[in-house]
C-alpha cells in the first residue's frame, strides 16, 4: 500500500511541476517586454493554485488499497 501511494505522489508530483509551469507561462504571456514587466506575485499565487487543483482533482486517482 504504501509503495502505491508513493508512485502516486511521484506521478502527482510530475503533473502538479509540469500544471505549474504553464500556468507560468500562460501568466506572463505574450505582452510581458521585460523581467521587471512581470507581475511576480500574481505569477506565483496563479501558479500555487493551479498546483493545489491539480492535486485535488487527481485525489480521484489515489490508490485504496
Amino acid at each position: 500500500m504504501r509503495e502505491k501511494i508513493l508512485d502516486w505522489l511521484k506521478v502527482v508530483a510530475v503533473k502538479v511541476i509540469k500544471t505549474m509551469a504553464e500556468t507560468a507561462l500562460a501568466v506572463i504571456g505574450t505582452n510581458t517586454i521585460g523581467i521587471t514587466d512581470v507581475n511576480w506575485v500574481g505569477l506565483l499565487s496563479a501558479c500555487a493554485l493551479s498546483g493545489v487543483v491539480t492535486i485535488l482533482f487527481n485525489i480521484k486517482s489515489l490508490p485504496e488499497n
